[in-house]
Order: C-alpha cells, then sequence, then structure tokens
C-alpha cells in the first residue's frame, strides 16, 4: 500500500526559503512521475512541478526560476526547494503522483508566507 507524506512547510517572509519533503512508502517508487500540488483557500488544487522517471521536470510558469523540484530514489523522496517566496504562494502543498491519483491526496503540508 502506497503512503505519500509531506514534511518541512511553515510560515515564512516574503523572499525566504523552505524546502518540502515527501516520503514514499511502497515500491517502485523510482518508476514513478511524482508531483507537487498547491492548494490556496477556494481554489482547486494546481500543478507546482513534477519530476519524471528520468528526473527530467516541468514548472508552472508562476514558480519557474524559484522552485525546483529534485528526487532521491534510495531514500524513495521527493523534494520541493522553493525560493524567493511570495504571498502568493501561501496554500496547502501536497505531493502525488502524476497525473495525480485521488486516493493519494495525503494532510499535505502549509506553507504560510507574510508580506
Amino acid at each position: 500500500q502506497v503512503q505519500l507524506v509531506e514534511s518541512g512547510g511553515g510560515l515564512v517572509q516574503a523572499g525566504e526559503s523552505l524546502r518540502l519533503s515527501c516520503a514514499f512508502s511502497g515500491s517502485m517508487f523510482r518508476i514513478y512521475a511524482m508531483g507537487w500540488y498547491r492548494q490556496a483557500p477556494g481554489k482547486q488544487h494546481e500543478l507546482v512541478a513534477r519530476i519524471r522517471s528520468d528526473s527530467s521536470t516541468d514548472y508552472a510558469d508562476s514558480v519557474k526560476g524559484r522552485f525546483t523540484i529534485s528526487r532521491d530514489n534510495a531514500k524513495n523522496t521527493v523534494y520541493l526547494q522553493m525560493n524567493s517566496l511570495k504571498p502568493e504562494d501561501t496554500a496547502v502543498y501536497y505531493c502525488n503522483f502524476d497525473p495525480p491519483v485521488r486516493a493519494y491526496w495525503g494532510q499535505g503540508t502549509q506553507v504560510t508566507v507574510s508580506a
């Protein structure tokens, strides 16, 4: 049974950085494309970044140049390094497969960026 657990969120000021982690429990992590998503109040889930099994990446335009997604297949973990955070980055951040699987939306981790 696959489980995804996000961590690393917090309250920061604009311009600061955070690193999110997503621990994947289960097998064959390395073959899956994974994504980081976020959901702001009253909005749908938004894809922030994806990383494929070959470690190629894509980013939402709003985070290009500021966020970096990476994966460590030895640790079954996917990361999201977030730099130069802005108040509009405030949201609950989730990891999931890419494309996302409804059953695997977890608790997420709250990121709040103050101006």
